[in-house]
């Protein structure tokens, strides 16, 4: 059983004490400064009445601090707790009575919001702000009574302690999912240590270290060999991908770098990239990957382009990864596209990877991981190749359940045969060779007719056409049909939608059925900080569009 994220990057910490552990823009901490840091939250949380169990809701944007205050928390034996920082005071007061939390760390100018919340509650958790950037908007939003300066708690106290702790110490994560109120996941740290460590070293074709007593000298070699992972999530730390990929890094000593702008912005990631030697980008398919491949081609327009031979892999998970996209990155270098289908639930259902710059990209065409399984409607374990649709399942890498919904997971975390499975609700069909075709999630499935539809398949055929950028797909209520499939698309830049175009050009490629009846064009497909599918304010875009 792998070791909590605290014990294991304390260890890294006392092998390589001065290497660079986290940058954003110009701030640059080394892993004793960054550890130094944590110690010292943790002890002015510890002041709090925050310990083992208790819950610390991170509700910031990217910073250094939101890895510190996870950091802070594990130590002692406390849970972080993701937020999303676009949530609406409604959302944030019920995600933190569910959570329990104990204390909330935020950014100023997210205070406004929050107060609201913290109205709602009682008792009302402590609350810890960050200062924004000077030209951030709300930036110099005043403290509520009783709130605490993140840097001045920092600077007033000594570092905590360190203690001995378990593999089996919790983290949240909150998920809305695709419809209904958000869930916090549970998982075990080492569950996830394993995960990270793991893959951070198999990708380079090391042997992990096994034990503690190990995670110091594998850093400390990684760093003498100049191999050391240097991750930047391109995405809000609020997706459990960036996080996972972010707690990586750290985990064998190497960098994370975070971007400024709290809008993506494809040209600030490739000066990162260039500046920091970046190894391992972490998108969300094609709302990122296509600003990638914008940014590259009016750089190399300019006579300016950037060198992007330090990176390794980048690693997609939440949308789909095009093709053409796809094909345009690798055309830059000689990187592994890493195209996932995972879950908060779990990690490996299945997996599509592309190394070679002459080998082809496919969209959306994934094999079944090694720890994945189909399971059919009744339970049972489908063969690859039976033809039939079922529900994608992963063992190993998963959750233990849900927060305070005893239903829910015995419903998602299943015993099937012996083992234990994570089976969220994802609808695919597997042929003999373990190629995954993934249909949609259950929820989403649209009946027209007495036909099942899934969003992302049509989704697929129109963000083929060369004017559309991003669509999303949903269900209307129809007096006839059941529901009709209508569609939400945004325009590539400098070109404009033809509804009737569109629909002429899914009519070549999907069944009529399948063909969406309406299309609505907008200026941007509504989607989560972290790029993930915002089905409803889809269809409220829809309803206003009437």
């Amino acid at each position: 059983m792998y070791e909590s994220y605290a014990s294991w990057w304390e260890a890294v910490v006392d092998a390589v004490p001065d290497a660079v552990a986290l940058v954003q823009g110009e701030r640059r901490l080394t892993y004793l400064e960054w550890d130094d840091r944590a110690a010292r939250l943790a002890s002015a949380l510890a002041g709090l009445g925050v310990g083992a169990g208790a819950k610390v809701a991170l509700h910031l944007f990217n910073c250094p601090e939101y890895l510190e205050a996870c950091a802070a928390a594990f130590k002692l034996r406390a849970v972080p707790v993701n937020v999303n920082f676009r949530y609406r005071s409604h959302e944030l007061a019920y995600l933190l009575d569910n959570a329990d939390a104990a204390a909330v760390v935020t950014h100023r100018s997210l205070l406004p919001a929050l107060a609201e919340a913290l109205a709602a509650l009682d008792p009302r958790p402590a609350v810890i702000a960050v200062d924004d950037d000077a030209g951030d908007d709300g930036a110099t939003t005043p403290l509520p009574d009783g709130a605490h300066g993140y840097e001045q708690l920092v600077a007033a106290h000594a570092p905590a302690p360190r203690i001995t702790r378990s593999g089996d110490d919790p983290l949240f994560w909150y998920t809305g999912g695709t419809t209904g109120l958000p869930k916090g996941v549970i998982w075990h740290q080492g569950t996830l240590l394993d995960y990270a460590v793991t893959r951070g070293y198999l990708t380079q074709g090391l042997e992990p270290p096994g034990s503690l007593e190990e995670a110091g000298p594998a850093a400390a070699m990684l760093q003498a060999r100049g191999t050391a992972q240097v991750q930047l999530p391109t995405t809000p730390l609020v997706h459990a991908t960036a996080m996972i990929n972010a707690f990586q890094g750290f985990s064998q000593g190497g960098r994370v770098v975070l971007l400024a702008s709290r809008r993506f912005d494809a040209h600030e990631l490739w000066r990162a990239v260039e500046r920091e030697r970046v190894t391992n980008i972490t998108i969300v398919g094609d709302p990122i990957g296509r600003r990638m491949v914008e940014a590259l081609d009016e750089a190399d327009a300019r006579g300016e382009p950037y060198d992007l031979s330090s990176v390794r892999r980048i690693l997609s998970s939440g949308a789909v990864w095009s093709a053409p996209v796809k094909a345009a990155l690798r055309a830059r270098g000689d990187m592994v596209l890493y195209d996932t289908l995972g879950a908060s639930e779990g990690i490996g259902f299945a997996i599509a990877e592309v190394g070679a710059r002459d080998e082809p990209a496919a969209t959306a065409r994934f094999r079944l991981g090694p720890d994945a399984a189909l399971v059919g409607e009744d339970g049972r374990l489908l063969e690859p190749g039976s033809g039939e649709a079922g529900l994608l399942a992963v063992t190993r890498y998963i959750g233990t359940g849900y927060y305070k919904d005893p239903d829910r997971s015995a419903r998602v975390f299943r015993e099937i045969d012996g083992r234990r499975y994570a089976v969220p609700g994802d609808w695919a069909t597997v042929d003999a060779d373990g190629t995954v075709t993934f249909l949609g999630r259950g929820s989403g499935c649209i009946t027209t007719g007495g036909e099942k539809v899934w969003p992302e398949e049509v989704e697929e055929a129109l963000k083929e056409h060369p004017a559309v950028a991003d669509a999303l797909v949903v269900g209307v209520p129809d007096d006839e049909w059941g529901q009709t499939v209508v569609a939400v698309v945004a325009p590539v830049a400098g070109a404009t939608v033809d509804p009737g175009a569109l629909v002429t050009w899914a009519r070549d490629r999907l069944a009529g059925y399948k063909v969406p009846r309406r299309i609505v064009a907008v200026d941007e497909v509504p989607r989560s900080p972290a790029g993930k599918a915002d089905y409803a304010s889809a269809r409220e875009l829809l309803d206003h569009a009437r």
